[in-house]
This record gives C-alpha cells, sequence and structure tokens, in this order.
C-alpha cells in the first residue's frame, strides 16, 4: 500500500499539504485531515473551535480535500529514490452520501480514503460520527461500501479500549463491506493488534506511541503491515528513527522480539 512503510497521521486543523510534505524524507504515507464533510460534523467542528480545538473549516470542503491532495502530487523529486509519497484523507460525516464525491477525488489522486471512527469529541460523537460509528457497525459498513465503490483504497481509522465494541468483528465486517485497510490507535491495548491483524485481510497500521525503534518493532511483532506517528509527526529524528526500525524489520535484519526472545534471521 506504501513503502515505506510508516505513515504520519492526521491531527485535525494541523494536518494538511505542508505538513506532509514536511515528513516526505522519512515516511510513505501522510493521512491528512480530518475533515467534517456534511452540516451536522461541520457544526461539531464550529463548536469544537469555540473551545479552542483546531479544526479544518474550508467553505467547500471536497474543493479543499481536491486542492491539498493536488498540492501533494508528485511531492518528491524524480531522482528521489523512494516511492512517490502517498497521501490519505481522514473524513468525518454522519452519512454515506457527502463520502461519494471525495472518495472520488481521492480516486483521482490514487489517495487512500480513510473513514473516521475514531474522534471521541463529545461535539463530532453527538452528530453521529467519529467513535460512535464503532457503536453501529451497520452505518460504519454503509459509508465503507459508499467509499470502495468510488476508492479502490479506503481505511478506517479506530481505536482501541471502547466498551462494548468488538474490534476484530468491526475489521471483519469493514473488510466484508469493502475496506482495505485498517488504521488503530491501539491506546494502551497493543496486543489488539493481534487480534485485528488475525480478524481479516486487511493492511493493519497501528498507532499510538510510536517513537522509536522498540515501539515501531513491538507492533509489527503483533503483525501490523506497518506503523504510524501521530503528535511528534514534524519530529524528523523521531519519523528517522521509525522508519529505520521500520526498513530493518521487513529486510530481516532485526535479531529479537520485544520481549528479548531470539528470531530466527
Amino acid at each position: 500500500m506504501f513503502e515505506p512503510r510508516v505513515a504520519i497521521a492526521s491531527l485535525s486543523g494541523e494536518s494538511n499539504a505542508e505538513w506532509a510534505t514536511a515528513a516526505s524524507e522519512f515516511v510513505g504515507a501522510a493521512f491528512l485531515g480530518g475533515i467534517a464533510l456534511d452540516g451536522p460534523t461541520r457544526e461539531a467542528a464550529r463548536q469544537m473551535t469555540d473551545r479552542e480545538r483546531e479544526e479544518f473549516l474550508p467553505g467547500d470542503p471536497v474543493a479543499f480535500v481536491d486542492d491539498e491532495l493536488a498540492a501533494l502530487d508528485g511531492s518528491k523529486s524524480d531522482d528521489d529514490t523512494d516511492p512517490p509519497l502517498r497521501a490519505g484523507f481522514n473524513v468525518r460525516s454522519s452519512s454515506p452520501e457527502p463520502i461519494r464525491e471525495v472518495a472520488s477525488v481521492c480516486a483521482d489522486y490514487d489517495a487512500i480514503l480513510e473513514l473516521n471512527a475514531h474522534c471521541r469529541q463529545d461535539e463530532m460523537c453527538a452528530a453521529g460520527a467519529g467513535e460512535s460509528l464503532l457503536r453501529d457497525t451497520d452505518r460504519l459498513c454503509e459509508q465503507v461500501e459508499v467509499a470502495a465503490d468510488e476508492c479502490p483504497d479506503v481505511s478506517v481509522k479506530v481505536r482501541a479500549e471502547l466498551p462494548g465494541v468488538d474490534l476484530p468483528e468491526v475489521a471483519r465486517r469493514i473488510a466484508d463491506a469493502g475496506a482495505s485497510a485498517i488504521h488503530v490507535d491501539a491506546m494502551d491495548s497493543e496486543p489488539v493488534i493481534a487480534e485485528v491483524a488475525d480478524a481479516a485481510n486487511l493492511f493493519v497500521i497501528a498507532n499510538n506511541g510510536v517513537r522509536d525503534e522498540a515501539t515501531a518493532r513491538e507492533y509489527l511483532s503483533y503483525g501490523a503491515d506497518a506503523v504510524s506517528v501521530g503528535r511528534p509527526s514534524d519530529d524528523p529524528v523521531i519519523l528517522a528513527r521509525v522508519r529505520e526500525a521500520t526498513e530493518a524489520w521487513f529486510s530481516g535484519e532485526h535479531s529479537e522480539e520485544p520481549n528479548g526472545e531470539e528470531v530466527s534471521l
């Protein structure tokens, strides 16, 4: 899906094309956004800005996605030995139909459309988006189906430790609905990555606390296909460490699991 298998993850109101370009030396993918697409989620975003949350609130969210992806198109130079940076866009919607148009835009740029079932802000959940979708898998799958009709690569951003939510079952359901990736904020439950990876044929991106070799390798040992860096996504020292660790893992150059047990090379 992308190489190197390190992504930077969206931070609302901060994750734009300029942010992604600054990290492109170290990562294979950048998830921009999140951006609210419909009336209820845009109103929720306005309420969130009233209490000093950073949010993108352009007049036309679809045009904003188009402009940001255009700015990233071909972001790596022709003589760069790495593949071009793969863009993704994290979106929030209370209903499936507004997703269709932005998914088509993502497809035009070979970008990943990422559905946000992760945001835990009260306003966004009350609007029927964010982690409220994890509690209503039928609605989440409806959004996945609409997105997958337009865009070849659909990811779903989720979080662990939500009471009553069976993430492996969510993974199976969204895979059946057409998703190709799941982006898991593991919170303090790193082993959940293994459960999700075993549950469905999805590209698993592990997130939360990825800072160095040890944290990257822990997630990869649980079966993650890639890792993503969130808050320190603008720190080149951290990004370089994570890229080096990830490339070593997939090249087979690592010598032991995070618990210290030797593994064959």
